[in-house]
């Protein structure tokens, strides 16, 4: 490379990369449920979306991975726009592959007729071109990744603790190796010590694979598990964000400061008073 064109390619703006969410918006009749929500989420970070029952979460992350049309604002991933309808299957699917989500309740989201290495499978066959010992020898990574094993690739649904079938979430997530997975109050239905192991999970997928998570709670006890940055938002609008250290120990908006009164003081925010 000569020196002109090296100089050209430092003076070149930075190329973005992430996902980027600008003045997004949605309505239903005459109530606003998400209202100018903008933020970022750098390739392997961790964002935390956080406010009571009705405050826009999910209906922002609902719009971030195509079940629900935005009606203003932007949403790009690495550059792309993902704001306009997709146009055909290809497109659809290449979408999908980019940002999965995990649900709260993994029973009603797995197909109960279906083992877990069948629901794989599905995935697989749809998203690659992998050839059935392909998808075979891919599933079993996938199962390993998560911690379950051939037992439970040959089990239905029913079969499984609750634990196990968020595992199984995950790894059907997993398995399009997405830039962003999506985690919709993904621990909530848990008990508290399979929460600290799914946490652990999350945590150990993301430092290996370098997946950046954007992690829908109410509960501000497991943010300081997963998150860098904190979003907080009160009836569809972001009223304080930035790090989680910072938002979490000296909260700037009163509502930042109620729903953190509203913690159990004793055991439930690591490091907490």
């Amino acid at each position: 490379m000569t020196a002109a064109a090296k100089e050209t390619r430092l003076t070149e703006g930075p190329v973005v990369e992430g996902l980027v969410v600008e003045g997004l918006r949605k309505r239903y009749g005459d109530h606003a449920a998400v209202d100018d929500v903008s933020f970022s989420l750098a390739p392997g970070a961790s964002l935390a979306i956080v406010g009571e029952s009705g405050s826009g979460k999910t209906t922002t992350v609902r719009m971030l991975v195509g079940l629900e049309r935005p009606d203003g604002g932007t949403v790009r991933l690495d550059g792309r726009d993902r704001s306009t309808r997709p146009r055909g299957r290809a497109e659809r699917l290449a979408r999908a592959r980019e940002i999965q989500m995990v649900f709260q309740d993994p029973y009603l989201s797995l197909d109960p007729r279906v083992t877990v290495s069948g629901c794989l499978d599905e995935v697989l066959r749809l998203h690659t071109d992998l050839d059935a010992p392909g998808r075979a020898t891919r599933v079993a990574a996938l199962l390993d990744q998560v911690g379950l094993g051939a037992r439970e690739a040959a089990a239905l649904p029913r079969a499984l603790s609750g634990g196990q079938r968020q595992r199984v979430a995950i790894a059907r997530a997993l398995a399009v190796e997405p830039r962003v997975l999506v985690l919709d109050e993904a621990v909530a239905a848990l008990d508290v010590s399979i929460q600290a192991q799914i946490l652990e999970l999350l945590g150990a997928i993301r430092r290996e694979s370098g997946i950046g998570y954007l992690f829908v709670t109410h509960d501000l006890a497991v943010v300081r598990h997963i998150a860098d940055e904190v979003l907080v938002l009160r009836s569809g609008r972001v009223v304080e964000s930035g790090p989680v250290a910072r938002v979490l120990g000296s909260p700037e908006h009163p509502y930042t400061r109620l729903l953190l009164d509203s913690v159990p003081r004793r055991g439930r925010i690591p490091g907490g008073g």
